[in-house]
Parts: structure tokens; C-alpha cells; sequence
């Protein structure tokens, strides 16, 4: 897997006490990076962070993406500890069991666009204008194919990342001219907890989902990962606004 340099950088990772977060923590830690892992579970949050090696290059903070308040209190406190926020990647996100749109809980709605397309919003927010005076950063912001395509029973998670695909474009023109890209990841189903070992989501619709990818299996954690490095890196230097998809030849648009 190709290597970055992050050396003397710092990076906020969302959504980083497990999965595709806790990953790209623990590689850009492995290049030289200062990470801060944010998460809402404080108790994973704890043990994930212990588990990595460098823990002086090691940041963790408890904080629900759908507050604003927690969200720009933890962007002040990381700038007050290391001076600077090179790379944030917007990871966090949450998932509901799928169903007819008659029998959709307005709670799931609310939570779902809360915490997938509020809270990356909310991050963008506090963390792209101490971006800019810097003069220079790299935002991911995790999509999904579902944003694109609108996967059916899923209305909730397929409104919320197709918000996140569009806040993307919108940011990316904004900040073209500031030295800070922001750009998308539009996965597809990948083996993590919360979709396809998810117990909540019924075996047969899991098929029915691999049966939409032409390579015949679902991404790994560590490909994804690999995509999001690129992206949070100097080597990501022309493009932004940009959604980028990791689907296996689901996406061919």
C-alpha cells in the first residue's frame, strides 16, 4: 500500500473508535501524523485509543457530531493542544434498519440526517475556517453509493448522504481558491459492523446487495482507507468538489 508523508500534521477523524475510523487513525498515526479521534462512545473511544501505539500523537475526545456546541468546543480545544488542523475526515455516521416508507420512524429520519449530514456539516463548520487561515487543508467526507443511486428502504440514509455528495460540491467551490479541498468517498457496502454483519439488516437483503456489485464481493475496511489517505494527503493537490467512488463497478457515473 502506498505510503503518505504527514509529518508535523494534524488530523481529526470522526466516528474513530471502530471500522473504517479507527483504520485511518491508526494509519495516518503510522505516518507521522497527530490524530484526534472523536467519537460518541466514550467507553469504545477509550479502549480504541489505548490500543494504538503512539499515544503522545494521540487526541481522544468525546463528542456527538449532532451538537454543534460539543463540535466547536473539540475543534478549539485540538487547535489550543497542537496549533494547527491539517486533515479532517468526516466518518461518523449511523444506519436504521430498512423498511416500507409507510411504516418509517420519524426518529430514525431525525437521528439519521442528525448525525450523517448535520454533523458533517457542523464539522466543516468549525474546522474549514482554521483551515483556510492556514492557508491550507484536505477535508474527506464519507458518502455512500446509496447517495447517489437512492437504495430503496433506506430513504433516511440515501437523503442524508446524498445531502453529504451535494455539501461537498457546494464546499469544494467555496474553498477552491483557499488551499483547502474538500472532497467525497462514495462507497458501497463494506464489511463492517454497520452494514453487512449489522443483525439488524436481514440476511436476504445483504444478497441482494452484493448481487449489485460486478466484482462479486463488498470493499474492505483497508481499501477504503487507502482512498481516504490519498485524499487527506499533499498528493491530493487538483481536486476538489469531487466525489470519488469505491463500489467494486457498482457506480459508472
Amino acid at each position: 500500500m502506498v505510503k503518505y508523508d504527514f509529518s508535523g500534521q494534524v488530523a481529526v477523524v470522526t466516528g474513530a473508535a471502530s471500522g473504517v475510523g479507527l483504520r485511518i487513525a491508526q494509519d495516518l498515526l503510522g505516518a507521522g501524523a497527530r490524530v484526534s479521534m472523536w467519537d460518541a462512545g466514550a467507553e469504545a473511544l477509550r479502549a480504541s485509543a489505548a490500543s494504538l501505539a503512539r499515544a503522545d500523537g494521540i487526541d481522544q475526545r468525546t463528542v456527538d457530531v449532532r451538537r454543534h456546541e460539543q463540535v466547536e468546543q473539540a475543534a478549539q480545544a485540538v487547535l489550543a493542544r497542537w496549533g494547527r488542523i491539517d486533515v479532517l475526515i468526516n466518518n461518523a455516521g449511523i444506519i436504521r434498519p430498512p423498511g416500507p416508507l409507510a411504516s418509517s420512524s420519524l426518529a430514525d429520519w431525525d437521528d439519521v440526517l442528525a448525525v450523517n449530514l448535520t454533523g458533517t456539516f457542523h464539522c466543516c463548520r468549525a474546522v474549514m475556517p482554521i483551515m483556510a487561515q492556514a492557508g491550507y487543508g484536505r477535508v474527506v467526507n464519507v458518502g455512500s453509493t446509496s447517495g447517489k443511486e437512492g437504495n430503496p428502504y433506506t430513504p433516511s440514509y440515501s437523503a442524508a448522504k446524498a445531502g453529504v455528495i451535494a455539501l461537498t460540491k457546494s464546499l469544494g467551490k467555496e474553498f477552491a481558491a483557499s488551499g483547502v479541498l474538500v472532497n467525497c468517498v462514495a462507497p458501497t457496502v463494506l464489511n463492517t459492523p454497520m452494514t453487512c454483519r449489522n443483525i439488524e439488516i436481514a440476511p436476504e437483503r445483504t444478497q441482494r446487495l452484493l448481487e449489485k456489485i460486478p466484482m462479486g464481493r463488498f470493499g474492505e475496511v483497508e481499501e477504503l482507507a487507502a482512498m481516504l489517505a490519498w485524499l487527506s494527503s499533499r498528493a491530493c493537490s487538483f481536486s476538489t468538489g469531487a466525489v470519488f467512488d469505491l463500489s467494486g463497478g457498482r457506480a459508472t457515473y
